[in-house]
């Protein structure tokens, strides 16, 4: 796996993920919201610790900096 994520990208979908989570367990949002975004925040937590995001690949996106 090649690395497509800058550190800009990583950073916003770690803290993203960080705040669905505590959405979900403050029971802001409850339901099958909840689990979907508890689900989505799991992936960008994911996706951003190993600065690889699969959905970049078929549309050629790239945010890293060149070197």
């Amino acid at each position: 796996m090649k690395k497509n994520m800058g550190n800009a990208d990583k950073t916003i979908r770690i803290i993203l993920a960080i705040l669905f989570s505590i959405l979900y367990f403050t029971n802001t949002v409850s339901g099958t919201a909840g689990i979907i975004l508890l689900i989505l925040g799991g992936i960008f937590l994911f996706t951003g610790l190993i600065n690889f995001c699969p959905l970049y690949l078929p549309f050629g996106i790239n945010t890293c900096k060149k070197k």
